[in-house]
């Protein structure tokens, strides 16, 4: 199975998506991870943006029970 990720441009950068043929979304895209994103992301073209937003401890602890 190959790995994907959810890419989303720099601010300010116009990136090409050679799958898709046109310029990657403002919103970003899933795409295959490999050599081509790599470079992009090595220089500053695109972030990877994480499947699933960071917990904080506040959050992540259990709410006390209200009485």
């Amino acid at each position: 199975m190959t790995k994907r990720i959810t890419v989303v441009p720099a601010v300010g950068r116009s990136v090409p998506d050679p799958e898709a043929g046109d310029l990657l979304p403002v919103e970003g895209r899933e795409v295959t991870d490999g050599a081509w994103w790599r470079r992009r992301l090595a220089d500053g073209d695109i972030v990877v943006k994480a499947d699933k937003p960071p917990t904080t401890k506040a959050s992540a602890a259990k709410p006390e029970e209200v009485k």
